[in-house]
């Protein structure tokens, strides 16, 4: 009986140490619209559980609407940064006093009794009253009021499209506080970190605009618009303002956008998803993207995992692109192939920042790098495309930044680049080479299965790098610490010389990162044999091979890191093995770090 005694007395201790544990945020949110003003006032309250094993004696608030106005940080920043964003550059320095955004929070209680805050741009600290312990819950009730500032990035009113409202970033957001700590990052136009939560919000506003966003409308038969009941007709003749009740259930953000003019189409989608579209201008490629989209969310519920809610909303807003709780904001449409090009990689953010959500501001190219991985191919499923290389767009943009003298880790935060260009390739080409280049290191088949895996283990959590990293070793069975920490914490090159020496042909590592190596030797004779050169980094060799390949020197015996990979010098990619006319005779070079192929012919080059 001893044993089992010390069993059921240990074991729920062993299981807490090993939680992934994330705070929760439950909003409920009242809000009122002012169309003429663009001024908008509300209440909020939050259910905040403290999940975590620390005492909370603090909480931060973001305020994203202060950012628009002369001298705010990203003002500043734009204003000094070589290469600003177009869309930005100095217009938020030339704002007139009615033109500027703003975001106050003039009353903040917990439980019910005032407590001490103050503001900082665009962040907003309040020390409580009482700490919250672990596992206990507190409620947060604020009132706020803010103004809609003129569209420059992402948020704003009356946008290139016309486009009243972009409502993104615009409401008092609790910031994240998880294993490291608090998030209060102040915003420069970059990216987001968020808290998991149920989100209730009313929105009163003129009875004339339509709306689209986050969420399910609890409210459809008194709306109208599209959102009824098939047949139920509504009347607002006696109404000068309608409430929009909408609720999402596990989310980490709530975006809105509104128009009078709006069209409102709805599509079933893949597991009756409601696919909903609001736009008002290039009707015709906004209708055509419609079934586009639905089979987009079929290719990701095919190879990511499967879409958790009943509805995503597609709409016309913003200032380009961006991805946002169960919706997507986008702009333009003129062209049919930026448009769905656009929606593939917002759509795509639905599983890699929306499900699975990293913290983006301190690990873009995980949300970017890998929504722009899978879009590509997503994109070209559904248009019935297959390219040879799908992601040679991505290796020349890195390329680029790698040639440029100017790149920086992927461990940079993504507000500390000196370029936004170095930011821009770091985060969406060189996060999508990642993937296609892991690919070549397990191979295909096994990357999909760590994508998938992936999903299935993190969703609804915030994983980081090393969480990826750990689920790509197991179901690899190979260890790829050398290639999470060379590839994102460095800025080192991937760099393979081929050259011809004393009769040879030799492969020459001349960079620090190292790769395994395929290739292929065609002889005098136009017969071709496959040689697969492993590292001893990786503890193993991938299963996917031809079964013409040799393994050269057998993995774990060769006791040498070979590689470097030959793409930027050669112009060559790793997903086609380079050939070169030789008959060889193979041995290695351990000490100089090269592959020697010396042939009993003449070379025939």
């Amino acid at each position: 009986m001893k044993p089992f005694f010390y069993l059921f007395f240990f074991l729920p201790l062993v299981l807490s140490s090993q939680s992934n544990w994330q705070q929760k945020a439950d909003y409920n949110m009242n809000v009122s619209v002012d169309v003429k003003t663009f001024e908008f006032s509300g209440n909020q309250e939050i259910v905040y559980t403290n999940n975590s094993p620390d005492t909370i004696r603090k909480v931060y608030y973001h305020l994203y609407f202060n950012a628009f106005k002369p001298g705010s940080q990203m003002d500043v920043r734009s204003l000094n940064i070589s290469d600003p964003d177009r869309r930005v550059k100095d217009r938020i320095s030339k704002l007139k006093k009615s033109e500027e955004g703003d975001l106050s929070v003039f009353e903040l209680k917990q439980d019910g009794k005032p407590i001490v805050f103050e503001k900082q741009e665009t962040v907003l600290l309040a020390r409580l009253n009482k700490v919250l312990l672990p596992g206990k819950k507190t409620k947060l009730a604020l009132k706020f009021r803010g103004v809609v500032p003129k569209q420059i990035r992402r948020s704003g009113r009356n946008n290139n499209d016309g486009v009243a409202l972009s409502m993104t970033q615009w409401f008092p957001k609790l910031a994240e506080y998880d294993f490291e700590g608090w998030h209060p990052n102040p915003y420069i136009a970059r990216e987001f970190h968020g808290v998991w939560g149920d989100y209730d919000v009313k929105i009163t506003i003129d009875k004339n605009y339509i709306l689209g966003g986050t969420g399910y409308l609890q409210n459809s038969n008194e709306i109208g618009y599209g959102y009824q009941s098939k047949n139920k007709t509504v009347d607002h003749s006696k109404k000068e303002a309608l409430t929009w009740h909408f609720y999402a259930p596990n989310v980490h953000d709530f975006t809105w956008a509104a128009d009078p003019d709006f069209y409102h189409d709805v599509v079933r989608g893949p597991n009756d998803v409601e696919l909903h579209f609001l736009y008002k201008t290039n009707l015709e490629n906004w209708r055509k993207l419609q079934p586009h989209s639905v089979g987009l969310m079929e290719y990701f519920n095919e190879n990511i995992g499967e879409y958790p809610w009943k509805q995503y909303s597609i709409i016309q807003g913003g200032d380009g692109g961006m991805e946002y709780a169960m919706s997507t904001l986008i702009t333009g449409g003129e062209q049919y192939s930026r448009l769905l090009g656009t929606t593939s990689h917002e759509m795509a953010h639905a599983w890699f920042q929306h499900i699975l959500a990293n913290n983006e501001a301190k690990h873009p190219w995980m949300d970017e790098g890998f929504a722009s991985y899978i879009d590509v191919l997503a994109e070209n499923s559904v248009l019935g495309k297959t390219p040879k290389n799908p992601f040679k767009g991505s290796y020349n943009s890195y390329r680029r930044l790698a040639n440029s003298g100017v790149e920086q880790p992927q461990t940079t935060h993504s507000d500390r680049f000196n370029y936004n260009f170095a930011y821009s390739v770091s985060a969406y080409s060189k996060g999508s080479v990642f993937l296609s280049q892991l690919g070549y290191v397990v191979g295909q088949k096994t990357l999909k299965k760590i994508i998938k895996r992936y999903f299935n283990e993190f969703k609804f959590k915030h994983p980081g790098p090393n969480d990826f990293k750990r689920v790509a070793e197991k179901v690899s069975d190979l260890e790829l610490e050398w290639y999470l920490n060379d590839w994102t914490r460095t800025a080192e090159k991937i760099d393979y010389a081929v050259k011809f020496q004393d009769g040879n042909v030799v492969l020459e590592r001349k960079g620090l990162i190292p790769m395994p190596i395929e290739l292929v030797v065609t002889f005098v004779d136009d017969t071709k044999k496959y040689f697969y050169i492993p590292i001893d980094l990786m503890r193993g060799v991938k299963t996917e091979l031809s079964p013409s390949f040799g393994i050269l020197a057998g993995g774990l015996l060769c006791g040498f890191e070979y590689s470097k990979c030959f793409s930027f010098i050669c112009s060559l990619y790793f997903l086609a093995p380079f050939s070169f006319k030789v008959k060889p005779i193979v041995f290695l070079d351990d000490i100089h770090g090269t592959l020697s192929i010396s042939p009993p012919l003449p070379l025939l080059t």
